[in-house]
Protein backbone atom coordinates (compact mmCIF):
# COMPACT_ATOMS: atom_id res chain seq x y z
CA UNK A 1 0.00 0.00 0.00
CA UNK A 2 1.14 3.51 0.23
CA UNK A 3 0.94 6.24 2.39
CA UNK A 4 -1.57 8.65 0.70
CA UNK A 5 -3.82 6.10 1.60
CA UNK A 6 -4.01 6.20 5.10
CA UNK A 7 -5.64 9.36 7.31
CA UNK A 8 -3.99 11.09 9.75
CA UNK A 9 -6.63 11.63 12.04
CA UNK A 10 -6.50 8.05 12.10
CA UNK A 11 -3.24 7.60 12.59
CA UNK A 12 -3.05 10.60 15.41
CA UNK A 13 -5.73 8.77 17.40
CA UNK A 14 -3.78 5.40 16.76
CA UNK A 15 -1.00 7.16 18.08
CA UNK A 16 -2.85 8.04 21.29
CA UNK A 17 -4.33 4.76 21.96
CA UNK A 18 -0.79 3.54 22.17
CA UNK A 19 0.08 5.96 24.40
CA UNK A 20 -2.46 6.39 26.37
CA UNK A 21 -4.15 2.64 26.74
CA UNK A 22 -7.32 3.13 26.20
CA UNK A 23 -9.84 4.69 23.71
CA UNK A 24 -11.66 6.29 26.23
CA UNK A 25 -8.61 8.45 26.96
CA UNK A 26 -7.19 8.72 23.36
CA UNK A 27 -10.84 10.20 22.26
CA UNK A 28 -10.44 12.68 25.03
CA UNK A 29 -7.04 13.86 23.50
CA UNK A 30 -7.57 13.84 19.92
CA UNK A 31 -11.02 15.87 20.49
CA UNK A 32 -13.08 13.30 18.79
CA UNK A 33 -15.77 10.85 20.32
CA UNK A 34 -15.19 7.12 21.51
CA UNK A 35 -17.53 5.27 18.33
CA UNK A 36 -14.92 7.44 15.73
CA UNK A 37 -11.90 6.32 17.35
CA UNK A 38 -12.84 2.89 16.80
CA UNK A 39 -13.81 3.15 13.44
CA UNK A 40 -10.77 5.00 12.77
CA UNK A 41 -8.67 2.41 14.12
CA UNK A 42 -10.78 -0.15 12.45
CA UNK A 43 -10.15 1.11 9.14
CA UNK A 44 -6.47 1.87 9.81
CA UNK A 45 -5.87 -1.68 10.57
CA UNK A 46 -7.81 -2.66 7.84
CA UNK A 47 -5.53 -0.94 5.26
CA UNK A 48 -2.21 -2.52 6.91
CA UNK A 49 -3.74 -5.35 6.80
CA UNK A 50 -2.98 -6.11 10.51
CA UNK A 51 -4.44 -5.28 14.62
CA UNK A 52 -2.63 -2.95 16.14
CA UNK A 53 -4.07 -3.92 19.45
CA UNK A 54 -5.90 -6.60 21.07
CA UNK A 55 -8.49 -5.64 22.65
CA UNK A 56 -9.34 -6.70 26.34
CA UNK A 57 -11.51 -5.61 29.13
CA UNK A 58 -8.57 -3.65 30.99
CA UNK A 59 -7.60 -1.97 27.97
CA UNK A 60 -5.71 -1.97 25.17
CA UNK A 61 -2.42 -4.15 24.51
CA UNK A 62 -0.22 -3.04 21.52
CA UNK A 63 0.62 -5.61 19.21
CA UNK A 64 4.31 -6.33 18.17
CA UNK A 65 3.07 -4.19 14.63
CA UNK A 66 2.42 -1.50 17.09
CA UNK A 67 5.22 -1.39 18.85
CA UNK A 68 6.64 -0.57 15.37
CA UNK A 69 4.37 1.81 14.27
CA UNK A 70 4.99 3.98 17.90
CA UNK A 71 8.13 5.64 17.11
CA UNK A 72 7.58 6.32 13.25
CA UNK A 73 3.92 7.88 14.18
CA UNK A 74 5.43 10.37 17.12
CA UNK A 75 8.11 11.43 14.33
CA UNK A 76 5.84 12.16 11.23
CA UNK A 77 3.19 13.36 13.66
CA UNK A 78 5.55 15.65 15.33
CA UNK A 79 7.20 16.69 11.91
CA UNK A 80 3.23 17.60 11.19
CA UNK A 81 3.12 19.11 13.85
CA UNK A 82 -0.54 20.23 13.54
CA UNK A 83 -4.07 18.00 13.84
CA UNK A 84 -5.58 20.36 11.03
CA UNK A 85 -3.20 19.30 8.33
CA UNK A 86 -4.63 16.10 6.10
CA UNK A 87 -2.89 13.55 4.07
CA UNK A 88 -3.94 15.23 0.93
CA UNK A 89 -2.94 18.50 1.96
CA UNK A 90 1.23 17.00 2.97
CA UNK A 91 0.82 15.07 -0.76
CA UNK A 92 -0.23 18.07 -2.54
CA UNK A 93 2.56 20.72 -1.49
CA UNK A 94 5.40 17.82 -1.68
CA UNK A 95 4.17 17.68 -5.32
CA UNK A 96 4.09 21.45 -5.40
CA UNK A 97 7.07 22.22 -3.78
CA UNK A 98 9.28 18.77 -6.57
CA UNK A 99 7.58 19.88 -9.49
CA UNK A 100 7.62 23.96 -8.90
CA UNK A 101 4.23 24.46 -11.04
CA UNK A 102 0.56 23.23 -10.48
CA UNK A 103 0.72 21.89 -14.22
CA UNK A 104 4.09 19.59 -13.58
CA UNK A 105 2.66 18.60 -10.00
CA UNK A 106 -0.77 17.23 -11.08
CA UNK A 107 0.75 15.61 -13.77
CA UNK A 108 3.09 13.26 -11.61
CA UNK A 109 1.12 13.07 -8.94
CA UNK A 110 -2.12 12.45 -11.19
CA UNK A 111 -4.34 14.75 -10.09
CA UNK A 112 -5.87 17.86 -11.09
CA UNK A 113 -4.40 21.13 -11.37
CA UNK A 114 -7.84 22.65 -9.27
CA UNK A 115 -7.72 19.63 -6.57
CA UNK A 116 -3.76 20.77 -5.86
CA UNK A 117 -4.22 24.20 -6.02
CA UNK A 118 -7.92 23.82 -3.43
CA UNK A 119 -5.43 21.38 -1.06
CA UNK A 120 -2.92 23.91 -0.88
CA UNK A 121 -4.68 26.76 -0.61
CA UNK A 122 -6.58 24.93 2.61
CA UNK A 123 -3.31 24.05 4.13
CA UNK A 124 -1.98 27.73 4.29
CA UNK A 125 -5.80 28.43 5.80
CA UNK A 126 -5.30 25.56 8.42
CA UNK A 127 -1.41 26.53 9.57
CA UNK A 128 -2.13 30.58 9.33
CA UNK A 129 0.83 30.71 7.27
CA UNK A 130 0.88 31.47 3.11
CA UNK A 131 2.99 28.35 1.44
CA UNK A 132 3.38 30.11 -2.01
CA UNK A 133 3.27 33.14 -3.97
CA UNK A 134 2.66 33.86 -8.15
CA UNK A 135 6.24 34.45 -9.72
CA UNK A 136 5.75 35.06 -13.69
CA UNK A 137 3.34 32.41 -15.01
CA UNK A 138 4.32 30.17 -12.40
CA UNK A 139 3.88 29.75 -8.24
CA UNK A 140 6.97 29.60 -5.35
CA UNK A 141 6.84 28.30 -2.39
CA UNK A 142 7.45 31.12 0.49
CA UNK A 143 10.03 30.61 3.21
CA UNK A 144 7.32 29.19 5.40
CA UNK A 145 6.34 27.07 2.61
CA UNK A 146 10.33 25.41 2.16
CA UNK A 147 10.37 25.27 5.78
CA UNK A 148 6.64 23.03 5.71
CA UNK A 149 8.06 21.33 2.96
CA UNK A 150 10.90 19.93 4.35
CA UNK A 151 8.92 18.51 7.47
CA UNK A 152 6.33 17.21 5.20
CA UNK A 153 9.26 15.72 3.52
CA UNK A 154 10.76 13.84 6.49
CA UNK A 155 6.65 12.76 7.80
CA UNK A 156 6.73 10.98 3.90
CA UNK A 157 10.42 9.45 5.20
CA UNK A 158 9.26 8.14 8.73
CA UNK A 159 5.65 6.88 7.48
CA UNK A 160 7.33 4.98 4.50
CA UNK A 161 9.52 3.56 6.73
CA UNK A 162 6.34 2.25 9.14
CA UNK A 163 4.98 0.61 6.19
CA UNK A 164 8.50 -1.36 5.15
CA UNK A 165 9.15 -2.03 8.81
CA UNK A 166 5.22 -3.75 9.41
CA UNK A 167 5.37 -5.65 6.03
CA UNK A 168 8.71 -6.96 7.18
CA UNK A 169 6.53 -8.80 10.00
CA UNK A 170 5.30 -10.86 7.13
CA UNK A 171 9.01 -12.20 6.00
CA UNK A 172 8.09 -9.31 2.81
CA UNK A 173 11.76 -7.29 1.83
CA UNK A 174 10.31 -3.79 0.39
CA UNK A 175 11.55 -0.48 0.40
CA UNK A 176 14.68 1.34 -0.38
CA UNK A 177 18.38 2.95 0.49
CA UNK A 178 19.03 5.92 -0.93
CA UNK A 179 22.66 6.95 -0.76
CA UNK A 180 24.24 10.13 -1.79
CA UNK A 181 27.78 9.53 -2.79
CA UNK A 182 31.23 11.76 -2.56
CA UNK A 183 33.58 11.29 -4.74
CA UNK A 184 36.08 9.25 -2.34
CA UNK A 185 33.22 6.63 -1.73
CA UNK A 186 32.73 5.97 -5.48
CA UNK A 187 36.16 4.01 -5.87
CA UNK A 188 36.06 0.65 -3.55
CA UNK A 189 33.76 1.25 -0.48
CA UNK A 190 30.79 1.91 -1.90
CA UNK A 191 31.05 -0.53 -4.79
CA UNK A 192 31.99 -3.27 -2.57
CA UNK A 193 29.14 -2.77 -0.34
CA UNK A 194 26.06 -2.51 -2.57
CA UNK A 195 27.64 -5.91 -4.29
CA UNK A 196 27.65 -7.63 -0.67
CA UNK A 197 24.37 -6.23 0.38
CA UNK A 198 22.53 -7.40 -3.22
CA UNK A 199 23.55 -10.58 -2.31
CA UNK A 200 22.10 -10.34 0.55
CA UNK A 201 18.57 -8.43 -0.28
CA UNK A 202 18.31 -8.72 -3.84
CA UNK A 203 14.62 -6.96 -3.99
CA UNK A 204 15.98 -3.89 -2.30
CA UNK A 205 16.18 -1.30 -4.28
CA UNK A 206 19.93 1.25 -3.67
CA UNK A 207 19.57 4.22 -5.28
CA UNK A 208 22.74 6.94 -5.35
CA UNK A 209 23.05 10.42 -6.51
CA UNK A 210 26.55 11.31 -6.78
CA UNK A 211 27.48 15.02 -6.00
CA UNK A 212 29.57 16.84 -3.44
CA UNK A 213 28.76 17.57 0.09
CA UNK A 214 26.93 20.85 -0.67
CA UNK A 215 25.13 19.52 -3.18
CA UNK A 216 23.57 16.18 -0.98
CA UNK A 217 22.84 17.75 2.44
CA UNK A 218 19.78 19.43 1.61
CA UNK A 219 18.23 16.30 -0.30
CA UNK A 220 19.82 14.75 3.49
CA UNK A 221 18.04 16.84 5.77
CA UNK A 222 14.76 16.58 3.59
CA UNK A 223 14.51 13.47 3.86
CA UNK A 224 15.40 12.10 0.02
CA UNK A 225 18.67 10.74 0.94
CA UNK A 226 19.27 8.28 3.91
CA UNK A 227 23.03 8.86 4.34
CA UNK A 228 25.84 10.34 2.68
CA UNK A 229 29.11 8.63 2.23
CA UNK A 230 32.42 10.50 2.12
CA UNK A 231 34.27 12.72 3.63
CA UNK A 232 33.25 13.78 7.32
CA UNK A 233 32.98 17.89 8.10
CA UNK A 234 35.03 17.43 11.46
CA UNK A 235 35.90 20.94 11.71
CA UNK A 236 32.72 22.72 11.42
CA UNK A 237 30.37 19.20 11.56
CA UNK A 238 26.63 20.41 10.75
CA UNK A 239 24.63 20.58 13.90
CA UNK A 240 21.61 18.73 12.41
CA UNK A 241 23.41 15.37 11.23
CA UNK A 242 25.06 13.13 12.73
CA UNK A 243 28.50 11.24 11.54
CA UNK A 244 30.40 8.05 11.96
CA UNK A 245 33.89 7.56 11.12
CA UNK A 246 34.67 4.15 9.00
CA UNK A 247 38.27 4.63 8.34
CA UNK A 248 41.19 7.50 7.72
CA UNK A 249 42.78 8.65 4.31
CA UNK A 250 45.93 10.03 3.65
CA UNK A 251 46.02 11.95 -0.15
CA UNK A 252 49.00 11.76 -2.50
CA UNK A 253 49.81 13.71 -5.39
CA UNK A 254 49.09 12.21 -8.86
CA UNK A 255 50.79 12.96 -12.47
CA UNK A 256 50.89 11.35 -15.44
CA UNK A 257 53.55 8.81 -15.84
CA UNK A 258 56.28 10.84 -18.23
CA UNK A 259 55.42 13.91 -16.18
CA UNK A 260 58.73 16.62 -15.83
CA UNK A 261 58.02 16.68 -11.91
CA UNK A 262 58.97 12.98 -11.50
CA UNK A 263 62.80 13.40 -13.39
CA UNK A 264 63.02 16.32 -10.26
CA UNK A 265 66.27 15.66 -7.67
CA UNK A 266 63.72 17.69 -5.13
CA UNK A 267 60.13 17.16 -6.45
CA UNK A 268 58.46 19.36 -3.86
CA UNK A 269 59.99 22.30 -4.70
CA UNK A 270 58.93 22.03 -7.78
CA UNK A 271 54.80 21.82 -6.89
CA UNK A 272 54.28 25.57 -7.70
CA UNK A 273 55.49 25.09 -11.35
CA UNK A 274 52.83 23.19 -12.84
CA UNK A 275 49.15 23.79 -13.08
CA UNK A 276 46.62 21.56 -10.71
CA UNK A 277 43.35 20.61 -10.69
CA UNK A 278 41.73 19.83 -7.26
CA UNK A 279 38.27 20.07 -5.58
CA UNK A 280 36.35 23.56 -5.10
CA UNK A 281 37.19 25.76 -2.33
CA UNK A 282 35.74 24.54 0.71
CA UNK A 283 35.95 21.02 0.33
CA UNK A 284 38.09 19.24 2.61
CA UNK A 285 40.49 18.31 -0.18
CA UNK A 286 40.78 21.81 -1.09
CA UNK A 287 41.87 22.39 2.37
CA UNK A 288 44.55 19.56 2.75
CA UNK A 289 45.81 20.45 -0.69
CA UNK A 290 46.75 24.26 0.83
CA UNK A 291 47.96 22.84 4.04
CA UNK A 292 50.35 21.04 1.77
CA UNK A 293 51.74 23.88 -0.06
CA UNK A 294 52.17 25.64 3.46
CA UNK A 295 53.79 22.86 4.88
CA UNK A 296 56.25 23.07 2.34
CA UNK A 297 57.17 26.47 2.40
CA UNK A 298 55.31 27.34 -0.30
CA UNK A 299 53.30 29.98 -1.24
CA UNK A 300 49.69 28.09 -2.47
CA UNK A 301 49.44 28.54 -6.39
CA UNK A 302 45.75 29.76 -8.12
CA UNK A 303 44.14 26.93 -9.19
CA UNK A 304 43.37 26.95 -13.62
CA UNK A 305 40.72 24.04 -12.78
CA UNK A 306 38.76 22.96 -9.78
CA UNK A 307 36.90 19.53 -10.14
CA UNK A 308 36.06 16.81 -7.91
CA UNK A 309 35.82 14.15 -10.75
CA UNK A 310 37.80 11.27 -10.60
CA UNK A 311 37.45 10.78 -14.27
CA UNK A 312 37.93 13.69 -15.15
CA UNK A 313 41.05 14.70 -13.11
CA UNK A 314 42.17 11.20 -14.71
CA UNK A 315 42.10 12.38 -18.12
CA UNK A 316 43.24 15.84 -17.52
CA UNK A 317 46.47 14.85 -16.40
CA UNK A 318 46.73 12.70 -18.79
CA UNK A 319 47.16 14.73 -21.42
CA UNK A 320 48.75 17.66 -19.80
CA UNK A 321 51.29 18.92 -17.17
CA UNK A 322 48.43 18.74 -14.36
CA UNK A 323 49.18 17.70 -11.02
CA UNK A 324 46.32 16.66 -8.83
CA UNK A 325 45.77 15.79 -4.89
CA UNK A 326 43.57 12.51 -4.45
CA UNK A 327 43.25 9.34 -2.48
CA UNK A 328 45.45 6.71 -3.84
CA UNK A 329 42.12 4.59 -3.72
CA UNK A 330 40.67 6.33 -6.52
CA UNK A 331 43.12 5.83 -8.73
CA UNK A 332 43.59 1.81 -7.83
CA UNK A 333 42.91 0.75 -11.42
CA UNK A 334 45.06 3.86 -12.85
CA UNK A 335 48.03 3.09 -11.27
CA UNK A 336 47.47 -0.97 -11.66
CA UNK A 337 47.32 0.24 -15.46
CA UNK A 338 50.33 2.86 -15.62
CA UNK A 339 47.94 5.50 -16.45
CA UNK A 340 48.77 7.53 -13.54
CA UNK A 341 51.49 7.84 -11.31
CA UNK A 342 52.38 8.93 -7.79
CA UNK A 343 54.56 10.98 -6.37
CA UNK A 344 54.08 9.93 -3.26
CA UNK A 345 52.50 10.84 0.21
CA UNK A 346 51.89 14.65 0.13
CA UNK A 347 54.12 16.65 2.74
CA UNK A 348 52.87 17.58 5.91
CA UNK A 349 50.61 15.57 7.97
CA UNK A 350 47.47 14.97 5.74
CA UNK A 351 44.99 13.35 6.21
CA UNK A 352 40.71 13.21 6.33
CA UNK A 353 38.04 10.96 7.84
CA UNK A 354 35.96 8.94 5.28
CA UNK A 355 32.70 7.75 6.64
CA UNK A 356 28.78 8.37 7.02
CA UNK A 357 26.92 11.26 7.59
CA UNK A 358 22.67 10.59 8.54
CA UNK A 359 19.83 13.27 10.15
CA UNK A 360 20.19 13.66 13.74
CA UNK A 361 17.79 11.25 15.31
CA UNK A 362 17.43 8.84 11.90
CA UNK A 363 16.20 5.25 12.68
CA UNK A 364 17.36 3.42 9.72
CA UNK A 365 14.63 0.33 8.85
CA UNK A 366 16.53 -3.15 8.94
CA UNK A 367 17.87 -3.40 5.53
CA UNK A 368 19.24 -0.03 6.04
CA UNK A 369 20.83 -1.13 9.21
CA UNK A 370 21.91 -4.15 7.29
CA UNK A 371 23.56 -1.68 4.06
CA UNK A 372 25.26 0.61 6.92
CA UNK A 373 26.90 -2.77 8.29
CA UNK A 374 28.02 -3.70 4.87
CA UNK A 375 29.61 -0.64 4.44
CA UNK A 376 31.32 -1.25 8.21
CA UNK A 377 32.40 -4.37 6.37
CA UNK A 378 34.01 -3.06 3.48
CA UNK A 379 35.53 -0.60 5.47
CA UNK A 380 37.39 -3.72 7.54
CA UNK A 381 38.39 -5.35 4.83
CA UNK A 382 40.35 -1.99 3.69
CA UNK A 383 42.94 -2.42 6.78
CA UNK A 384 41.93 1.36 7.73
CA UNK A 385 39.45 1.40 9.81
CA UNK A 386 39.18 4.02 13.02
CA UNK A 387 37.84 2.29 15.91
Amino acid sequence: MTIWNLNLRHLRAALEVMRRGSISAAAQAVALTQPAVTQGLARLERELGRPLFDRRADGMEMTEAAHLLLPRLEAALGHIASPRVTMAQVRALILVGSAGSLAEAGQAGGLSQPTLHRAVKDLSLALRRKMTERRGRGIALTEAGHRTLRAFRLARAELMAALTELQALDGVEVGRVAIGAMPLSRARLLPGAIAAFHRAHPDITVTIVEGSHAELIEPLRDGDLDLLIGALRLDHPPVDVDQRALFGDRPAIFARPDHPILAQTDPWARLGDYPWVVPSTGTPLRAQWETMFRAAGLPVPVVPIECGSALTVRELIRNGDFLTLLSPDQFVVELQAGVVAQLGPAPGDLHRTIGITTRAGWRPTPVQADFIAALVAIANSMGKVIS
